[in-house]
């Protein structure tokens, strides 16, 4: 699992690891994460990638952080203030 956008070049070496068949992913560069993955299952190697996306796969977290920050931080309101996934909003 490698959320956000953890360094793009990471994703990649992570599909290379013979232990690693399933990879989940907060975003991509299409141009080399997800090439690698279909070179890879082109090649015959058991490989596969989810694209959770970058919002959702760090907004949980983030309220979590909101939330433990709000304990330590007692002088300032914290509030956490979610982002509508750009892909998936209702119109």
């Amino acid at each position: 699992m490698s959320l956000g956008a953890a360094g793009f070049d990471t994703r990649p070496k992570l599909l290379q690891q013979d232990a690693v068949e399933v990879l989940v992913i907060g975003e991509a560069r299409e141009w080399v994460t997800v090439e690698y993955a279909a070179d890879a299952v082109t090649a015959g190697r058991k490989k596969a990638l989810i694209i959770l996306g970058h919002i959702p796969s760090e907004q949980d977290g983030m309220a979590e952080f909101a939330r433990w920050l709000g304990t330590l931080v007692k002088e300032v309101p914290v509030t956490f203030v979610p982002a509508a996934d750009p892909f998936w909003a209702p119109r």
